[in-house]
């Protein structure tokens, strides 16, 4: 159990100008880890020092991204069956006092709002045609065309909000929606672009592609084929290459979440911000 006396004695001790001491109270604080932020941001309030200010803020952010690391790292070990769960724990770095249920209830509402006017006969491309519209035209979720590089399309809780989101945050809750209502529907890593696929599941063939057609979330849940796969890659001087056409994995997925996120920190010049998702980058590697 922690000591509130001792812990805000060591708080008040934070703005030492002794660097061993300081460094001292640093690491105790620390080792008291999600337990010790109450107290903290409760001392933040209160505190009149900016230097004291300042470590408070910066202790917080250590316990937070130490607990965000550790549970990237559990979620990966144990194979990374939940994509929803995966960006959750993106979403932390940058809002970690979110109520995550919340975010899980706004997921469930879409998914419930398709469920009730599902068809249970409904064909493949129909079962789309439901979701494009509810996930488009009833809630209105688009392309953040205007500003695509901001930070705030990799998180989930602001693509809910906002309702505007990046390629791959509105293709992550879409598939999460498709899968939850038994739609096979998955994240495909197409490069500079991140696409969905149909598979056709009564189909194991290894030599005929079990991939019925391809689904372009970021632009109103189009639906195209192979063919325009090809002449994308065409355009780019690609050379074919099996995991452009495929589903990958879930733990892919979170990595080009946290890539685009480097490079939306890298314009606008936020290097600490950058080398934390580094970070988080080589756990998964």
């Amino acid at each position: 159990m922690i000591n509130p006396t001792e812990v805000n004695s060591l708080i008040r001790l934070l703005d030492d100008p002794d660097v061993e001491i300081y460094e001292h109270v640093h690491d105790k604080l620390m080792s008291y880890g999600v337990e010790a932020i109450a107290y903290l941001e409760s001392a933040f309030e209160q505190a009149f020092d900016a230097i004291q200010q300042e470590r408070i803020a910066n202790l917080v952010h250590e316990i937070q991204f130490g607990t965000l690391k550790n549970d990237l790292k559990l979620w990966h070990q144990s194979g990374a069956f939940d994509l929803l769960q995966g960006i959750l724990i993106i979403n932390r770095y940058q809002y970690p006092d979110l109520d995550e249920q919340k975010i899980i209830n706004q997921v469930e509402g879409i998914k419930r709002d398709i469920w009730i006017q599902m068809m249970h006969e409904a064909s493949p491309k129909e079962q789309i045609k439901l979701i494009n519209h509810v996930f488009y035209n009833i809630y209105g979720f688009s392309g953040n065309t205007s500003n695509h590089l901001d930070p705030q399309n990799s998180y989930l809780s602001q693509v809910l909000e906002t309702k505007k989101g990046n390629q791959i945050s509105l293709a992550i809750i879409y598939s999460v929606i498709a899968q939850k209502l038994d739609i096979p529907v998955y994240g495909v890593n197409l490069p500079q672009h991140f696409i969905l696929a149909y598979l056709d599941e009564s189909q194991q063939s290894e030599f005929e592609s079990n991939i019925l057609f391809y689904i372009n979330a970021f632009n109103k849940g189009f639906i195209f084929g192979r063919r325009d796969v090809d002449m994308f890659l065409k355009q780019l001087n690609l050379k074919f290459d099996k995991q452009f056409y495929e589903p990958c994995s879930n733990t892919e997925i979170i990595k080009r979440v946290i890539r685009n996120l480097i490079s939306a920190y890298e314009n606008l010049g936020a290097m600490e911000k950058v080398d934390e998702m580094n970070e988080l980058l080589a756990i998964l590697e």
